[in-house]
């Protein structure tokens, strides 16, 4: 299979992830695709042709060999990373179809615009994404409980016992490499368990994100309600209101003594000017 057209056409989702999902991408083909295409293929390349039981019965070794390997780790794990990383498609998918949609809008509507930002997870992109991480945790849990279920753990044992027909009794099986095999297996497993515990933190992450745009969307909303149905008043009237034309500002540090000599001599200032229009009349 060609894993790398596969890492081209994902690594755009990059753009639309958060911090959780490019840790994610670069998990999987980094230390799930690199590790399965370049190391993990070769140690069980052998699996069939360097399983020996100490039989020389015909067809003993190949029904051994079936019930004590129902399906090859290999097969497993690749169907195991297309499983997984299929759902990343629909969001890719979605945004192709949402840029589509803006630029038969564009086209129409005079150089106006459906969508500020075609990637922006919001509306139904938001739903999509939280969709394909729900898909990429379970395909992933699902695989680890069929492998533990078919293989009864994880462990690799060197010594199979088997007693199937047409074996004449119970013969021991000796698989290849078994503490190599069981190694990349734990490898695969906890990598696997990684992944999960990934796509669990983004989802938790863009849920708590969107309870806190919710929140502060209504917080903003009873704000400006409340401004609206409570205008301000003044609670007292201004002091020009009280305060007459006609009124004189007066120094308060002012004595009472010299304020009636200030109004004498206004007195006798107004008495002089009569007597001065009344002599040239």
């Amino acid at each position: 299979m060609n894993w790398s057209a596969l890492e081209v056409l994902l690594s755009g989702v990059n753009k639309y992830s958060t911090v959780f999902g490019r840790i994610w991408l670069s998990m999987v083909f980094v230390f799930r695709v690199m590790v399965f295409v370049v190391a993990a293929q070769r140690v069980w390349g052998d699996e069939s042709k360097d399983f020996v039981c100490n039989t020389a019965q015909p067809g003993c070794t190949n029904v051994c060999y079936d019930s004590i390997f129902p399906i090859s780790h290999i097969r497993l794990w690749a169907l195991q990373l297309i499983f997984v990383t299929c759902p990343s498609l629909m969001v890719v998918g979605h945004v192709k179809y949402r840029e589509k949609k803006d630029t038969q809008y564009t086209t129409t509507h005079k150089g106006n615009h459906l969508y500020a930002n075609p990637g922006k997870k919001r509306g139904g992109l938001w739903w999509t994404y939280l969709v394909s991480l729900i898909f990429k945790a379970g395909f992933d849990a699902g695989f680890l409980y069929i492998l533990y279920y078919v293989y009864h753990g994880y462990d690799m044992p060197r010594l199979s016992k088997c007693s199937l027909e047409p074996c004449p009794n119970t013969v021991d099986c000796y698989i290849s490499r078994p503490t190599e095999k069981k190694i990349f297996t734990i490898f695969m497993v906890v990598s696997s368990a990684v992944c999960v515990l990934m796509c669990i933190c983004e989802m938790i992450y863009l849920i708590c994100k969107r309870f806190q745009k919710i929140l502060r969307r209504k917080a903003e909303s009873d704000r400006r309600m409340f401004t609206q149905n409570h205008e301000m008043v003044p609670l007292a009237a201004p002091r020009s209101v009280f305060r007459s034309r006609s009124s004189i500002r007066v120094d308060p540090t002012i004595s009472v003594r010299n304020l009636s000599n200030i109004k004498a001599e206004e007195l006798i200032e107004k008495q002089l000017c009569k007597a001065v229009l009344a002599h040239f009349m």
